[in-house]
């Protein structure tokens, strides 16, 4: 029995283990290091650790591990919480992956559009100012206009970009890609 027991353990460590591994392979996609995904993924199957369990557990010195921690907690992917009869933080990983994925892209593309669209709108008086200025040529006018047109077609994809964030945020996207079970 006891060799069954041990087994058994050996397997649901293996399997742990597999996603582990997979989640911290992927977090780069959040901009996330290996060593914090393997972190989240860890934490995935806790219910809450403190600093030095985590290091403990990963084998990592505590400024890294602190580091880890604050990426993660900057992409609302830990939290810290309270926990009676413990005077060291403790954290817990969000286990919801659509919640974690909506926010850290939302917080992503609205960077993304506000970032651009205030290049744009800077671009766009730059190149006004050449196109409706009397002494410029008009070859360089032609040139001008063109860029402008380039740009104003390019808010298009900003916009849109806008409205699916609202979408991912009110939830509105779960309508149109319902999250179903197998």
């Amino acid at each position: 029995m006891a060799d069954h027991n041990e087994t058994a353990r050996e397997t649901i460590e293996r399997a742990k283990g597999f996603v582990v591994d997979a989640i911290a392979e992927t977090m780069d996609l959040y901009g996330v290091t290996p060593s914090a995904g393997r972190l989240y993924g860890t934490m995935y199957f806790e219910n809450a650790m403190t600093l030095d369990e985590m290091k403990d557990e990963l084998k990592m010195s505590k400024p890294s591990m602190s580091t880890a921690v604050r990426t993660l907690q900057e992409i609302d992917m830990v939290h810290k919480t309270w926990q009676k009869g413990s005077r060291k933080d403790v954290y817990v990983a969000d286990k919801n992956f659509f919640k974690s994925f909506i926010h850290f892209f939302c917080i992503k593309w609205k960077r993304e559009v506000k970032v651009n669209m205030e290049a744009i709108f800077t671009a766009e008086k730059n190149l006004k100012a050449v196109i409706e200025s009397p002494e410029v040529d008009k070859a360089i006018k032609t040139e001008a206009q063109h860029y402008y047109e380039l740009i104003v077609e390019s808010k298009k994809y900003y916009y849109w970009l806008e409205k699916l964030v609202i979408n991912f945020e009110n939830g509105d996207i779960f309508r149109q890609i319902p999250i179903e079970d197998e």
